[in-house]
């Protein structure tokens, strides 16, 4: 698929609102299930590839940790570790349709020339909310992918709530239910938010489980957290925004983590939800027992 190099004048043009979704959807399923937006960003002049090509450039130069990339054949169940990424990634953008290659730009926001595009987005979805989101927000961000043609994204969770939007080429995104523990059993969850990012195995015998999206210029879908996905590109490039953002409660996280280490020392912990007063116990331990740690690890650093 051609991107062409689109003008600013086409900045102009764009309309006030961005993101779209049914009201009533919206405020029912928002971080419970996924569900389909669409927006007006298509011809938006900052996704188009030269424009991308220029971002890559800088963010190799100033902030080289906010842009990741690999390359190869990817199965749904493979981990992020074991990919390929000895390449030049200027290389592989510019041979984008045959390189196999997958880039995420993250916290697109800290490049001067995105940082309006950012404060619309984010500013739009806490809008959409409402209810006082913004006291709950700990951190908010956008990201942009670009895949080759055909590439994978491999099964995984995110600790962020998401907005996948598509701008460029078309993919089938797969959402499987957090709920189900088949899927997503608890010592996965726990092994997720205590220190592995690929703690989710990809199960292909539960596939028919997942509901299924087919992401396409104008549509968009959203992922609440730690909801299970991966995504299929289809013959194109592609160039996807994610407008995302993390709470500011961790108790649920800090109870997994707690139950993490409980499990390690041979017992079977209570998942969160089955009783406030134990959830606020374990999260309040795990919280003490890990600033301890930290600050005998900044005394030993010290030498004191």
């Amino acid at each position: 698929m051609e991107m062409s190099t689109v003008g600013p004048v086409l900045e102009a043009t764009l309309p006030d609102k961005w993101i779209d979704a049914d009201p009533s959807v919206f405020q029912e399923n928002f971080e419970r299930k996924s569900f389909e937006v669409s927006h007006h960003l298509v011809c938006h002049p900052l996704f188009q590839l030269p424009q991308l090509m220029d971002l890559a450039d800088r963010t190799l130069r100033t902030r080289p940790s906010d842009l990741y990339y690999d390359m190869g054949d990817i199965a749904p169940g493979q981990k992020w570790k074991d990919t390929n990424r000895a390449f030049s990634p200027l290389n592989a953008l510019r041979q984008l349709e045959d390189s196999n290659a997958w880039f995420i730009f993250r916290s697109t926001q800290r490049d001067p020339a995105y940082a309006e595009l950012y404060r619309h987005a984010i500013a739009e979805i806490k809008d959409m909310v409402g209810g006082g989101i913004e006291s709950k927000i700990s951190k908010e961000d956008i990201i942009i992918f670009v895949t080759s043609p055909k590439r994978v994204t491999a099964y995984h969770i995110d600790r962020e709530c998401n907005f996948i939007l598509q701008i460029h080429g078309k993919k089938d995104l797969y959402v499987f239910d957090r709920e189900d523990r088949q899927i997503l059993p608890e010592v996965e969850l726990e092994r997720f938010w205590a220190l592995d990012n690929n703690a989710a195995n990809y199960r292909p015998e539960l596939q028919n489980r997942a509901r299924s999206y087919k992401l396409a210029p104008g549509n968009g879908v959203h992922v609440p957290v730690n909801c299970p996905h991966w995504l299929k590109n289809d013959d194109n490039i592609s160039v996807t925004l994610s407008v995302n953002f993390q709470f500011v409660d961790s108790m649920r996280a800090d109870v997994y983590r707690a139950n993490y280490y409980l499990r390690k020392l041979g017992i079977n912990p209570n998942p969160p939800g089955r009783s406030a007063v134990r959830d606020r116990a374990k999260a309040m331990a795990f919280s003490t027992a890990n600033a301890a740690r930290r600050v005998a690890k900044s005394a030993f650093q010290r030498g004191g």
